[in-house]
């Protein structure tokens, strides 16, 4: 092998540049050998084809030498350049089958890919048929189910659609019949009176014609005959006295038939039939007792007794107005009654009757009759040695939701959802006029000449009760929950869902101061605030279970007390005497506070 002039001068030059010259060919040769070695490799069966093709040209072409020597010896150049082209097609032809071979393998590697992937849709084919065979079995089974439930909707609309007919047949029956009830009832009522008032008239005549008699006879007044004694009693002991006081006096009048015992005893007769009569109000209780005075209220500060006193939740609790006495009204239809001795209450009896929920309570002056309404559409009336109602008052077409005495405690005053206020004379046990107050009536109360009513509408409506007709109207900021009128009737307490009460000067009703206090908040649109008996403080349960305490001078928040009921208070209570405060919730809980 030859070598270059550089390298031979650089052979030359350093011994050691010669070894590094033959080392470089050497690593040179050996990467040649690797790289033909690695190409031979991937190539051998090419070449090993080629290599075969190649030979049998060349047999071919000595076979085809032979030919054309024999036939053509002078065109020998010819056959020679025929054989050189023939070789170069022989290679072209070889390259080429080399590269067809390669796309043979190329082709049948990705027939191969696409022969599984067919026999993977295939098998993917044969599961979805599956699966459409299956939901259309599925399918077929909805419809079916699907028809079956439409015929069963399709027989019970049609017996829904008779079921409404017979409930509105039956409806518009037990409408009339309640017509025909309250018919009937008022023409009892007319019946009673006018047989009550035939009776008077009879004994108002009965009794001239004998003071007509007794005036014409001439009697003797210094003398009392021996019939003339009456027993023990303090109409004659009356009458005794009065004689001696004519004795003492001398003589004042011309004729004493007056005070002959057949005349006083005929007038006491009298009373005593009429209180024997079918009045509901007696003779007795026309005269109201004096109520009880509270000089100063005592401001609650700590729960000393509870207790669950419903079955159901609680919506109105009242102080009998000697405060020896408590009535709760809740959910469970009933009226309950409680002692309180010591600090502790103590169940007295039960007021049943009413066919829903107790709504609101009241006592009389007396303490010994309870007027309550109800969710059943009417007021009901106690007494309290009978557990049984006196009578039910009916007439509202919907709830009510406050029933109150008036001032004479003969009538009694209703408001209901139905948007009306009704009035119901006692003695008839009828309504004698309702009042159309274009609302939702949530509460009502009476003072001599008006009824005033708290509606839905954020408003507060002035009636006169003589003339039934509206003098004023003052607007509020939500909805009325509940009023009370001040112990000296010149003020109105208003709570409503704003989460304020308002106080209204009934003397100028422009007059008006907001209570509010951080936390308090309306829990329902039945909640109850209420004066403390000397009118200086307000009182009302909040949302969150705590009862605030107002004083009405400062217009400031007195007292908190917080902790003991587990859900919105519904009504709270103050004793005419001013020591205890009760609160009743919608968890049927009572909670009795004090302050000591």
């Amino acid at each position: 092998m030859a070598t270059s002039e550089p390298e031979e001068r650089l052979c030359r030059t350093s011994p050691g540049a010669k070894l590094t010259v033959e080392s470089w060919k050497r690593h040179i040769i050996r990467q040649l050998k690797c790289r033909d070695k690695a190409q031979k490799t991937l190539f051998q069966d090419v070449i090993r084809s080629y290599v075969n093709l190649l030979e049998r040209c060349t047999q071919k072409a000595f076979i085809t030498k032979g030919i054309l020597s024999a036939t053509r010896p002078l065109l020998l150049p010819s056959s020679e350049d025929s054989l050189s082209s023939l070789k170069t097609a022989t290679g072209e032809l070889a390259y080429q089958v080399v590269e067809l071979q390669q796309e043979i393998k190329i082709k049948e590697a990705v027939l191969d890919k696409q022969h599984s992937r067919l026999s993977e849709t295939q098998d993917d084919l044969k599961e979805v048929q599956l699966e459409h065979g299956r939901l259309r079995s599925c399918v077929a089974e909805v419809q079916e189910r699907n028809q079956l439930l439409k015929n069963k909707y399709d027989s019970l609309l049609e017996c829904c659609q008779h079921t409404e007919a017979a409930y509105r047949k039956e409806k518009l029956y037990g409408s009339e019949l309640l017509e025909d009830m309250i018919r009937w009832k008022q023409q009892a009522a007319a019946r009673m009176n006018s047989r009550n008032e035939r009776r008077v008239r009879a004994r108002e005549a009965g009794l001239h014609r004998e003071l007509e008699v007794a005036a014409n006879k001439k009697v003797n007044i210094y003398e009392v005959p021996q019939s003339a004694s009456l027993p023990s009693s303090p109409s004659s002991q009356r009458s005794e006295s009065g004689e001696r006081l004519e004795r003492s006096h001398g003589r004042l009048f011309r004729s004493a038939s007056a005070t002959s015992p057949r005349i006083l005893g005929s007038i006491r007769d009298l009373f005593e039939k009429k209180r024997r009569g079918n009045s509901v109000c007696s003779l007795e209780e026309d005269f109201c007792t004096p109520l009880g005075i509270c000089l100063a209220a005592r401001v609650p500060a700590r729960a000393i007794y509870s207790l669950d006193a419903h079955e159901l939740g609680i919506n109105a609790a009242r102080f009998s107005p000697r405060s020896n006495l408590l009535a709760t009204g809740g959910t469970d239809r009933v009226i309950k009654l409680w002692d309180i001795k010591a600090g502790v209450l103590h169940n007295r009896g039960t007021l049943e009757g009413s066919n829903e929920g107790i709504t609101s309570i009241e006592f009389d002056s007396t303490g010994t009759r309870i007027l309550a309404a109800s969710y059943d559409k009417s007021a009901l009336f106690w007494r309290l040695d009978d557990c049984v109602p006196k009578f039910t008052l009916t007439g509202h077409s919907r709830k009510v939701t406050a029933a109150r005495f008036k001032c004479n405690y003969r009538q009694v005053v209703t408001g209901s959802a139905d948007r009306t206020v009704k009035i119901w004379d006692l003695q008839r046990a009828a309504c004698i006029h309702t009042i159309e107050v274009l609302s939702y009536c949530s509460d009502v109360v009476c003072s001599e000449y008006y009824i005033i009513s708290g509606h839905y509408d954020r408003k507060i409506r002035f009636w006169d009760s003589r003339a039934a007709s509206c003098t004023q109207e003052v607007p509020l900021q939500g909805k009325v929950t509940s009023l009370d009128i001040s112990p000296n009737h010149r003020e109105l307490l208003s709570c409503s869902r704003d989460e304020s009460l308002q106080l209204v000067d009934l003397r100028m009703s422009n007059t008006r101061m907001a209570f509010r206090a951080e936390g308090f908040k309306c829990g329902s649109d039945s909640t109850k605030a209420i004066f403390s008996p000397d009118g200086c403080y307000l009182v009302a349960g909040s949302a969150d279970g705590s009862l605030y305490v107002w004083n009405v001078s400062t217009g400031t928040l007195e007292t908190r007390l917080p902790d003991m009921h587990r859900c919105s208070v519904n009504a709270v209570a103050w004793s005419m005497s001013g020591e205890y405060v009760v609160s009743v919730d919608k968890s049927r809980r009572a909670i009795l506070w004090s302050d000591v």
